[in-house]
Parts: C-alpha cells; sequence; structure tokens
C-alpha cells in the first residue's frame, strides 16, 4: 500500500519511478536540460539507499562533517551545499525534504525514486527488462514513459522514452494545469477565535515559519541623516556616484614609474606627488616621481616599489628586489565602481555600512520607517516597579525585557503599560494599541486551559491560534491578527519570554522592517557539560561559551534551567541550541549556540 503524501510546497512536486536498471538517471540528465533550455527552472530530489558521501576524503567539508558537525554549508560564488547528518530508522520523510528547497527560485521538483509514496510520478518501463507495470497498483502514476515493444494495457498516456523532448512537453503541460489541494492553498489568515485545540503542536521551525508567511513588509520610506541611520534598514539600493578609490593611486610610500622588461638600472626623479596632489605631466621612460600613499598615480606610470626597496642618488633611483607589473597600485573603481551597487536594499545599517556610505558622499539614505510595537502586561497581580509592592503581588519584568529587546531591534516602542484582569479594560486596550501599531506583543495567559481574560478579548477582537511549541523553555504562543497589526502572546514566565522573543518575534520585526535574508547566528561550539533534553522537543538551555585553550569554543551549561529564574540569562552569553533528535549531549560533543550579542 503507497505512503500517503502531502505537498508542503506551493509549486508542483513530479517522481519518476521505475525498477532499477531502467534508466531514472539516464533519462534525468538528458530532460534537465532539455527543460532548462525551454526555461523551465526546477530542483531535483534523489532517494540515495545506502550511506553516501557527496564530498571528498580529506576535504574540509568532509573531516568537518565526520568530527561530529550535525550541518556543514560549504559555499562559493559558484554553489553553495548543505550536508545534514540525519540518522532515520526508516526511508528519509519526503515532506520534509521537499521544505529544504528554496520554492521561490524554481517551478517544479523532480524526484527520483519514493516510488512508495502516492505522489504524482511518470512511469519509466521497458518490456526487454520483463518487470511488471507499477500503474497497476499505484494510481498516482499520470503518464508511462516506454519503448516501442511495450504494450500497454491501459489509457494512461504513453510517452516515448527515448523522446525527451516529448517527455518535456508532458511536464511543462503539467506545471501549467497543476493547482495546490487544499491542504497545499498558502496560508490564510488563523481561524477567529481562540483556538483550544491541543492538537496544534508545532515545532519551532514550523512556528517560525508560519508566523513569517503573515509578516508584509512596511512600505513608508523617509530620508535619514547618515548619523542618525545606525540600525535602520536601507530601503533602496546605495548606487555609488564615484569610483573608489576615485582615482588610481599608490598604496605605498615608494616610487611610481613604468614597468619595464628588463627593469632599468636607474630612473630620473622629475617630481614629488604628495596625497591630495597630483603630477600634471606624463610620465616617459626612465622617469620616476616620488610618490605618497594615496596620491594618483601619474599618467604613463603604472608600479610602485617601496622607498625601503629604493636606492636614491641626486635626482636618480634605483630598485632592488622583486617587481612585477602593477605593484602596489591601486586601481580607480577596483573597490566599489562608479554606478555600480554599494549596498543592497535591505541591510540593517551599522558602522561599517554608514562608514563606507559616508565614504561615497551620502549625507542622507533612505530608509524605512522604524516599525512600531505595543507591549503592555496583563494581571491584576503584577506592579509597576517604582512603586509599593502590593500583598501577594509581583513586580512587572517581562514588559521591560521585551521593550528594551524592542528598541534593540530598531524599533518604535508604544508602552500601555499594565492592564488589569478585566475583559473590558482588554478589548479597550487590544483595539487601541491595534489602532496605532504594527505589532502588538502581551506576556502571560496563553497557556493550553487557563481562563484569563485576555483570551476571552481576543477572541472578540482578532483572529488568533494558540499554538503549543515542541520547546523548552517556552511551550505556549499566541499568534494572530488584530485588525491589521500582528499579535504575539507570549508566556509568562521571565526567561521564556525572552526565548520565545528571540525565536519568534526577532525573526517577525526584522521582516517587518525590511530587514532581508536575516538568520540568526548559529555558532559549533564543544559541549563541556553533559546536557540533556527529551526526542522531540527543542531545547534552548542558557550557556557561557568562551574561547577555549584549544584555539576552539567552548560551552557549558549556567546551571539550573527554570524558567523562572532571570539570573540564568544574565549569567549567561548565549542559548545552547539541543535538536529535536537528541536526548542527551556530552562532554566534548558539538553543539550549536546561539550568541545574546544582537538582542540581549
Amino acid at each position: 500500500m503507497s505512503i500517503p503524501f502531502n505537498n508542503p510546497l506551493s509549486i508542483p512536486v513530479l517522481g519518476f519511478c521505475a525498477y532499477s536498471g531502467t534508466g531514472k538517471t539516464t533519462l534525468l540528465k538528458k530532460l534537465i536540460p532539455e527543460l532548462n533550455r525551454r526555461g523551465i527552472k526546477l530542483a531535483v530530489i534523489k532517494h540515495a539507499h545506502h550511506n553516501f558521501d557527496v564530498d571528498i576524503p580529506g576535504k574540509d567539508s568532509y573531516e568537518m562533517r565526520k568530527a561530529g558537525a550535525r550541518q556543514v554549508l560549504v559555499a562559493s560564488h559558484v554553489r553553495w551545499a548543505l550536508m545534514t547528518e540525519d540518522l532515520v530508522d526508516d526511508a528519509p520523510k519526503l515532506p520534509h525534504l521537499l521544505q529544504q528547497i528554496e520554492q521561490e527560485k524554481v517551478d517544479i521538483v523532480l524526484v527520483e525514486g519514493f516510488k512508495k509514496l502516492a505522489l504524482p510520478k511518470i512511469e519509466l518501463h521497458r518490456a526487454a527488462h520483463g518487470k511488471p507495470f507499477i500503474h497497476t497498483h499505484d494510481d498516482n502514476i499520470q503518464a508511462i514513459a516506454c519503448c516501442d515493444d511495450t504494450e500497454l494495457p491501459t489509457e494512461l498516456k504513453r510517452l516515448d522514452i527515448n523522446n525527451v523532448g516529448q517527455i518535456a512537453d508532458f511536464v511543462i503541460a503539467y506545471i501549467k494545469q497543476w493547482q495546490p489541494s487544499q491542504t497545499q492553498r498558502p496560508l490564510q489568515a488563523p481561524e477567529c477565535g481562540c483556538e483550544l485545540d491541543t492538537s496544534k503542536t508545532l515545532s519551532v521551525r514550523q512556528g517560525i515559519d508560519s508566523i513569517l508567511s503573515f509578516v508584509n513588509p512596511v512600505m513608508e520610506v523617509e530620508q535619514q541623516a547618515i548619523d542618525d541611520s545606525s540600525n535602520r534598514v536601507l530601503a533602496s539600493d546605495a548606487i555609488s556616484p564615484v569610483d573608489v578609490p576615485q582615482h588610481t593611486n599608490s598604496a605605498m610610500d615608494g616610487y611610481a614609474f613604468k614597468h619595464s622588461e628588463p627593469m632599468l638600472a636607474q630612473y630620473t626623479i622629475v617630481a614629488d606627488v604628495m596625497a591630495g596632489h597630483s603630477y600634471q605631466g606624463n610620465l616617459n621612460d626612465g622617469e620616476a616621481v616620488r610618490i605618497m600613499t594615496g596620491a594618483p598615480v601619474p599618467a604613463g606610470a603604472d608600479t610602485v616599489q617601496m622607498k625601503e626597496m629604493a636606492i636614491e642618488d641626486n635626482d636618480t633611483v634605483s630598485f632592488s628586489g622583486s617587481i612585477s607589473l602593477g605593484q602596489h597600485v591601486r586601481q580607480a573603481g577596483e573597490d566599489i565602481a562608479k554606478d555600480h551597487t554599494a549596498l543592497a536594499a535591505g541591510h540593517r545599517l551599522q558602522a561599517a555600512h554608514q562608514g563606507m556610505l559616508a565614504s561615497l558622499g551620502f549625507g542622507t539614505l533612505p530608509v524605512y520607517r522604524k516599525p512600531r510595537v505595543a507591549v503592555f502586561s496583563t494581571g491584576d497581580e503584577v506592579c509597576q516597579p517604582g512603586e509599593p509592592l502590593k500583598p501577594n503581588c509581583i513586580y512587572d519584568s517581562n514588559r521591560f525585557t521585551i521593550k528594551s529587546m524592542v528598541k534593540q531591534l530598531g524599533c518604535e516602542v508604544i508602552d500601555l503599560g499594565i492592564i488589569h484582569d478585566s475583559e473590558d479594560a482588554l478589548i479597550d486596550a487590544l483595539k487601541g494599541a491595534a489602532a496605532q501599531a504594527d505589532v502588538v506583543i502581551s506576556s502571560g495567559g496563553v497557556s493550553v486551559g487557563d481562563a484569563d481574560f485576555i483570551k476571552l478579548a481576543l477572541e472578540k477582537v482578532g483572529q488568533i491560534n494558540f499554538w503549543r511549541i515542541n520547546m523548552r523553555p517556552g511551550r505556549p504562543l499566541a499568534f494572530g491578527q488584530i485588525g491589521n497589526s500582528l499579535f504575539f502572546g507570549l508566556p509568562g514566565n521571565p526567561v521564556a519570554v525572552m526565548v520565545s522573543f528571540m525565536q519568534f518575534v526577532q525573526p517577525a520585526l526584522r521582516k517587518l522592517a525590511g530587514e532581508k535574508d536575516w538568520s540568526p547566528s548559529m555558532v559549533p561550539a564543544i559541549a563541556d557539560c553533559t546536557l540533556r533534553s527529551r526526542s522531540g522537543r527543542t531545547e534552548f538551555t542558557r550557556g557561557v561559551y568562551h574561547l577555549g585553550t584549544d584555539g576552539k569554543l567552548h560551552v557549558s551549561s549556567t546551571g539550573a534551567q527554570g524558567s523562572g529564574m532571570l539570573s540564568s540569562m544574565v549569567k549567561g552569553n548565549c542559548l545552547i541550541v539541543i535538536g529535536e533528535q537528541n536526548e542527551q549531549l556530552n562532554p566534548g560533543d558539538t553543539v550549536y549556540i546561539q550568541p545574546f550579542a544582537d538582542l540581549l
């Protein structure tokens, strides 16, 4: 019996199935360039049946993977490849593999293998092999590519296995007629109301992806003085109005001259060229100028020898050491060429960006407006810091933590204070917050089974989902929309608030602000202590990392990991991320850490 298949992508997936030796790979090697020639961009997933390697023993990527790195990403300006160690008891799950595809960059995914899955397929068949048909027990076969000798007792579309053009026609027609099923349609707004469906348990990745699918970046642009643009997001490409460097210039204090083979015994010094000045004449053969670092190289000169390798004698100079054509000369525009993009839109501006853009002459920059984020706390038990603590109450800490992280991300904060436990007060607060903010954030009252007023209020004003995330700390999470604003309901425990904000709110705010291609920093380190989790759950353990005497990063836990222990976040400088597949990591194992530097 075939295994059900649910395509998680918004593009078609088409399999090629056959018995071994029929020629699946041979056909695909011909079909892929033919589809490319016709303008079809595609990805391919191939099922391997053994412990395959895609890199070579002795190469850095291979050695790092064998040393224990679960993932190794190798990249160049031509290609990048991600190798993942993922030991599973059964065959790899195709839906999971498909989610690794950058679907926005391709039109279709072709799959070789996975013939037991109920995905749409083309069957390949050769009569000479004497194998039975697959379509007789697989209703997902869309067509059969076979040889002339094959007798086909079916009304299925027949394709010539040796006619690549005909098969390409079929694939293109399949792409055009394909429609996503109900379960494949793009995510819509959550169901209205507060769902307490305890089956709605998501992985961390699923939660992030679902949230980001609702985030639309702000579009309003404003001009900002370069001095005031720190931590703002660039709204359009910065095109360089000049060459950098503006002139071909000397990289050394020395002498500029015209290179020749063989070199001349001596050169006549005709001028001094200081930084900020130039030699207006044309340098002739056998002539040289004294030149300072950064000064323009005169016309006729193409090489500089440093002064330490030169000997002056009255008005002549001779050189020692090796000399090659063009040495110590910086060409105009070799760093940034005029009319080329110096910095692409979507960058969050930091000191290095500002310095570079200032060097190009930019006085102001187009940046997206700051996202507006409303923050409030709920509960009659919560007191404002600085005021007397009421009996049986606690001081509000979560609101201040959230506000600080929001500001760190360059957003504008709207502080709504503490909203007490009244359904009407919460409804008014939520409506008011949504009217003036792009995002509304509260903490507490989102655990399954809670009877807090926040849920009753949300049910009346918004479209909200309550999720359980397979993570610790921070299992409960509410997310949805109130009017045109996004809503995040974070857990109540202080540490869980910070961890949940880092994983879910941070990527949403960065995308909202217009920042492109952001992902959290994940750095490999060596565990110095035993780390425990539970299989199927992502664990975020507070840790302290340091550079060991072996030149590698090492990390250890901060100790007790209670969700209410704010001191563990103060002592730590990172989260140790223990994946869903791990139950225990031992000293010496490689782990991944998420440094606090970006946010806390």
